[in-house]
């Protein structure tokens, strides 16, 4: 690692993508129980949207390294780890700090990477894999048959969650812009325009009944549309508020109501069921059961990514110096798939 230094984009405060800073400095060292990773991959979701408009609800305060998540190679190991992971890829989350060409994690955080998968296909279905796997079949536990409603079908974590339900069994019925319907077909996806005409309306006429479950990512008014289209027995699954994503004033309160409504849903005596579903609920603190979840349930999509359940969906890919570009792509509605950030 000679020679190597230590390249960081930083999220300075509320600021433009384009105000986004370039930080260096010499590589750390990993202290006892770390690892020392060189990023090949990180990505660009929804939480870094939310993050430089100071709306993710329990983001750090300024200033700070986005990235949620990402893939490489581990570079050097601290004391007490087997020094032979040197060169083995792995997968980490960590809400913050992917956007860096190198990042300290504790040895215990870091998923391996099958062989055969690539760095990039792997970021593809690390935080939005292990989201969809976790609401699929932890939350809504969707059964073989069942029809459930995927909101954002043709987005980062939709894409993944209707590709895993159908896998899975399921019949799918997804929201997306009339852009993505080829694509959604194609999988095997029913699509709806969520642009054009009552989507509580085009659902009904698909599954008179109601749906099984629903996957809900918009908040707002449409966790409420979701919940009453709700078969007997059928579970939403909210886990967002992008309709709230530009508003102003307290970013907690759009979580906090949705919470709410599935608190106030729970206790009707109906037979259905609600959930706020979020990766960190409950785990401020990284626990050993929260890690063995987390590793035996990211393997699992990693599985299902080598076996072609799940197809890496790369809206596109472009160099960690042009985050800006890259947050600006990604924020534009105007891409299928996953925005990457590579060294």
């Amino acid at each position: 690692m000679n020679g190597e230094h230590l390249t960081q984009i930083v999220l300075p405060g509320i600021v433009d993508p384009e105000d986004l800073q370039i930080r260096h400095a010499p590589l750390p060292s990993p202290a006892p129980g770390q690892v020392l990773v060189a990023m090949e991959a990180t990505g660009v979701s929804f939480a870094e949207q939310q993050m430089r408009r100071g709306r993710y609800y329990d983001q750090p305060p300024f200033p700070f390294v986005p990235g949620y998540d990402l893939v490489g190679r581990v570079a050097a190991t601290g004391a007490g780890v087997d020094p032979q992971l040197v060169g083995r890829r792995v997968a980490a989350l960590v809400k913050v700090g992917g956007w860096a060409t190198h990042v300290l994690l504790d040895a215990a955080d870091a998923v391996p990477v099958p062989d055969g998968i690539g760095a990039v296909q792997a970021e593809t279905v690390v935080v939005n894999g292990l989201t969809a796997w976790q609401m699929l079949h932890g939350k809504a536990r969707v059964r073989p048959g069942q029809t459930v409603l995927v909101h954002g079908a043709a987005g980062g974590v939709g894409s993944v969650l209707a590709q895993l339900a159908l896998a899975h069994g399921a019949k799918v019925i997804g929201t997306a812009s009339q852009r993505n319907h080829d694509a959604l077909r194609s999988l095997g996806v029913t699509p709806i325009d969520y642009r054009t005409g009552d989507v509580p309306d085009q659902v009904r006429k698909l599954a008179p009944r109601g749906v099984d479950a629903v996957f809900d990512h918009v908040g707002g008014r449409s966790v409420i549309d979701s919940w009453h289209l709700l078969a007997p027995g059928g579970t939403l699954v909210a886990y967002g508020s992008a309709s709230t994503r530009d508003d102003t004033g307290s970013k907690q309160w759009p979580v906090l109501k949705i919470v709410a409504r599935t608190l106030l849903w729970n206790a009707l005596p109906n037979g259905r069921r609600a959930h706020f579903f979020n990766i960190w609920a409950g785990q401020k603190l990284r626990t050993d059961r929260f890690r063995a979840r987390l590793h035996t349930d990211l393997t699992a999509v990693f599985d299902a990514l080598r076996r072609g359940d799940v197809v890496a969906q790369v809206a596109a890919e472009l160099p960690l110096a042009d985050a800006a570009q890259a947050l600006r792509l990604a924020e534009s509605g105007t891409v299928a798939g996953k925005v990457v950030l590579v060294p």
